[in-house]
């Protein structure tokens, strides 16, 4: 077993009026990603700390050596618990189990990712 981290911080008024760009929400998030930050009256820190997660994850990934992942590969979902969920959409060759923590306060957003490979 191996373990690698990433992680990312972006200022969130660089996500501002975003929602106004389809082309990029559509190049970086998913519906159910969109659909879930969209509604919530500061979709703009929602989407922040998921571009970071989703930053980090690529970032431990490249760890790995893995650096084919894209953001449209990955998707940040609110659990059931509401602690965010990563799903990979792009199958893998090795077994992954991805974990991150989302965070946003004042103008920053950031993320901590895990990777362990088997």
């Amino acid at each position: 077993m191996k373990i690698f981290i990433g992680c990312d911080i972006e200022q969130i008024g660089r996500f501002d009026r975003k929602n106004e760009d389809q082309a990029f929400l559509d190049l970086v998030f998913s519906k159910k990603e969109q659909e879930y930050c969209l509604s919530n009256q500061n979709y703009a820190q929602h989407l922040t700390a998921r571009f970071c997660g989703k930053e980090a994850v690529i970032k431990a990934f490249g760890s790995a050596g893995i650096e084919d992942l894209t953001y449209s590969d990955i998707e940040i979902l609110k659990s059931d618990r509401g602690a965010p969920d990563v799903v990979l959409l792009k199958e893998l060759e090795c077994p992954a189990v991805v974990k991150v923590s989302l965070s946003h306060s004042g103008d920053y957003a950031m993320a901590n990712a895990i990777v362990i490979l088997n």
